[in-house]
């Protein structure tokens, strides 16, 4: 798996979460921390999204 950093349009279009439930999942613990990269700049590490969408199928395949 890929150490990468992602940006948030591209952490939006992986997921196909918005902006605002990104924040609001961070908030809750729900959602793999941003990283600060510079600046103003936050990014995510690529393993963490993934293992994030790998979860959530895993936990939908379980309740099914």
């Amino acid at each position: 798996m890929s150490n990468r950093i992602l940006r948030r349009p591209e952490v939006e279009k992986l997921t196909g979460l918005s902006r605002s439930t990104i924040y609001l999942r961070m908030q809750k613990g729900t959602f793999p921390q941003a990283s600060p990269i510079g600046g103003r700049l936050v990014g995510w590490k690529e393993s963490d999204i993934q293992k994030w969408i790998d979860d959530c199928f895993a936990g939908a395949n379980q309740a099914a």
